[in-house]
């Protein structure tokens, strides 16, 4: 298969789910591969470029947590949606966490896994848009320059990805720069979770951006704690 922008890679160990996601993303126009292990998807992604991931949690070799975890790591960010007979909230989180774009729980509806594709399909399309046309969401902060739209960070001259997640958490924080905002605030707002007590989800993603975009991410600049509150956002700490 040839490298496609427009390419689905299906990762799902299921015969007959797989060959049903094969048929129906055939007939609205995609080329489709099917990865039945972890690590066959990983040797995939590696040699071709695909669109978006489709992706099983429960795989025979690597669970889906752990690839997804794994391609993120590894400077992958292909957009990936977890299809999953998990439900409850703690695994999406999980899921999320991990790097996935969205999550999806068995049964789901065909149509709405393939509104979801195109909407991730579109997200990337924009952000390649926005990243060769348009400077209207750049971030400076200290030695760090953020397109939110293209999801790109330049931190002292190196190129960074981010998540979508990790994204949209800098965006809320910039947003109301200066505000203490409550952990409970940000998973509400961002992870779209009212009544979630494991706040420290949140936490987790703070040490993550700042190790990617501060100076010295020990002594954030930025990125502040707000002690028995959460968390605020300073562009010039020195004002």
């Amino acid at each position: 298969m040839a490298d496609q922008p427009q390419a689905v890679l299906v990762v799902e160990d299921e015969e007959h789910l797989a060959a049903g996601l094969v048929l129906n993303f055939e007939l609205d126009g995609y080329r489709v591969e099917v990865a039945t292990e972890a690590h066959s998807a990983e040797r995939a992604l590696r040699e071709r470029r695909f669109g978006v991931v489709i992706l099983d949690v429960m795989l025979p070799d690597l669970d889906g947590f752990e690839l997804c975890r794994r391609l993120r790591e590894a400077g992958d960010f292909t957009p990936v949606i977890m299809l999953t007979a998990r439900a409850a909230p703690d695994d999406r989180v999980r899921g999320l966490e991990s790097g996935a774009d969205d999550y999806l729980v068995k049964p789901f509806a065909l149509q709405e896994l393939l509104a979801r594709v195109r909407s991730q399909l579109r997200r990337s399309d924009w952000a390649r848009r926005r990243e060769e046309r348009s400077n209207s969401e750049l971030l400076h902060f200290g030695e760090t320059v953020v397109d939110l739209g293209a999801r790109i960070a330049n931190v002292r001259g190196a190129r960074v990805a981010l998540t979508r997640l990790e994204t949209d958490l800098l965006r809320y924080l910039v947003q109301n720069s200066g505000r203490a905002i409550s952990r409970q605030e940000l998973l509400e707002q961002v992870w779209q979770l009212g009544n979630y007590p494991n706040t420290r989800t949140v936490d987790t993603f703070v040490v993550r951006l700042r190790k990617l975009l501060e100076t010295q991410p020990s002594e954030p600049r930025h990125l502040l704690s707000v002690r028995g509150v959460g968390y605020r956002f300073e562009i010039d700490p020195e004002r």
